[in-house]
């Protein structure tokens, strides 16, 4: 929903919980994409061995590592050193295809304005970038713009099975605009790798379905995770950005509207912190956790790091009611760092400290999502437990 690509904070190296260590260089981009004149650009990931699950082989380790080792079905260019110039036309001939098997599409460097669309039946699609940094899809479609929420979306993903690895989804529609959604996905057993989501309001629509993001970059303003999907973010960094003035950001807003469904959004060993334009005036906006947008709301976060961008209080009322406060689940569960203190969070029937590991088990890879019946074959390292 905005001009930016991939913007990490200032740091040169952090390590996430499980050992996990990665590496931030910041360097100009080849593309015009910047939070105001200062681009700072995710480089590199460095990756150990013991990070992946026992199970997998050393060809998946291998496949997960470099791009260059994956066979690609097609392959998109702009410069036209591929079989198509745009996604779309390269997802409409997978669309064709008679057998829906694991199709793979290399998505070359470049930036590409367009809206795509992996629709319904059009399974085991697999997008490939040449990294977050390089292979950006952009679009600024929006409300005020005379698109719906819905189809405001710069992609839309309904195919099962979908993965997208090394690619930025972005919506440059900006802050005045209203709701402006980069990514939207509903579909079943969904994985995205290495992968920024970049907008401002309603970023991200994790629509429905199980959904699986893994070392991703996502950043916004107000309800900027959104849906009713059974969705976790695991290691991944969760950027708030400056709002408009009056505005504060929220980072979800959850949609169950029904307690008997396993849905909900889980924070597992990510990041929480403000982004750069939001950094030299943080003190001046309240960023929370999120609110309930509707009755049965549901988040967890667990041993992720919070920085003083975090209000005190947590967790926001929908507007001046209290609506959902006493049917809404909202738990925290191990976090650290100086927003993380839960002595002043909101007092709510429907928000927890937890502290039985049991209790948070139930919104890991496995509890959420029964994970590892099915992550195995998307070739993607996920941590299934606490």
């Amino acid at each position: 929903m905005y001009d930016c690509v991939v913007g990490v904070c200032s740091l040169t190296l952090f390590t996430f919980l499980g050992c996990e260590v990665y590496k931030y260089v910041r360097a100009t981009s080849p593309f015009e994409l910047a939070f105001g004149n200062e681009i700072q650009t995710y480089l590199t990931l460095e990756t150990k061995e013991g990070l992946f699950p026992s199970w997998f082989s050393r060809h998946e380790k291998k496949l997960l590592q470099s791009n260059s080792s994956i066979k690609f079905n097609l392959v998109v260019a702009k410069d036209g050193s591929g079989h198509f110039k745009t996604v779309q036309a390269a997802l409409d001939a997978a669309a064709k295809r008679k057998y829906k098997t694991r199709f793979v599409i290399h998505v070359k460097k470049g930036v590409y304005r367009e809206n795509i669309e992996v629709a319904v039946h059009n399974d085991n699609i697999m997008l490939v970038g040449d990294g977050m940094q390089n292979t950006i899809i952009t679009s600024s479609r929006s409300v005020q713009g005379g698109f719906t929420t819905y189809s405001s979306a710069t992609a839309g993903i309904d195919g099962l099975h979908f993965i997208a690895r090394d690619i930025t989804f972005q919506n440059t529609a900006g802050p005045h605009k209203g709701q402006a959604v980069a990514l939207r996905s509903a579909s079943d057993l969904s994985v995205f790798y290495r992968c920024a989501i970049s907008g401002y309001q309603d970023t991200l629509m994790t629509h429905a379905q199980r959904q699986f993001y893994r070392q991703c970059y996502i950043y916004g303003t107000v309800d900027f995770i959104f849906g009713n999907a059974a969705v976790v973010f695991q290691n991944c960094n969760i950027f708030a950005r400056k709002p408009l003035d009056g505005q504060a950001n929220m980072i979800t807003a959850q949609g169950r509207g029904d307690p008997f469904q396993n849905t909900g959004i889980s924070f597992h060993n990510c990041q929480i912190r403000a982004a750069s334009d939001l950094k030299p005036v943080v003190d001046k906006y309240n960023t929370f956790l999120g609110r309930p947008w509707q009755q049965y709301s549901r988040v967890m976060v667990m041993k992720t790091f919070m920085d003083t961008l975090v209000s005190p209080l947590g967790w926001s009322p929908w507007g001046d009611t209290d609506f959902a406060q006493d049917t809404l689940y909202y738990g925290e569960y191990e976090n650290y760092g100086p927003g993380s203190s839960t002595k002043e969070r909101v007092k709510w029937p429907g928000y927890h400290v937890i502290t039985n590991p049991n209790e948070a088990s139930k919104f890991t890879v496995t509890g959420l999502l029964a994970g590892p019946t099915w992550l195995a074959t998307a070739t993607v390292p996920f941590t299934s437990g606490l």
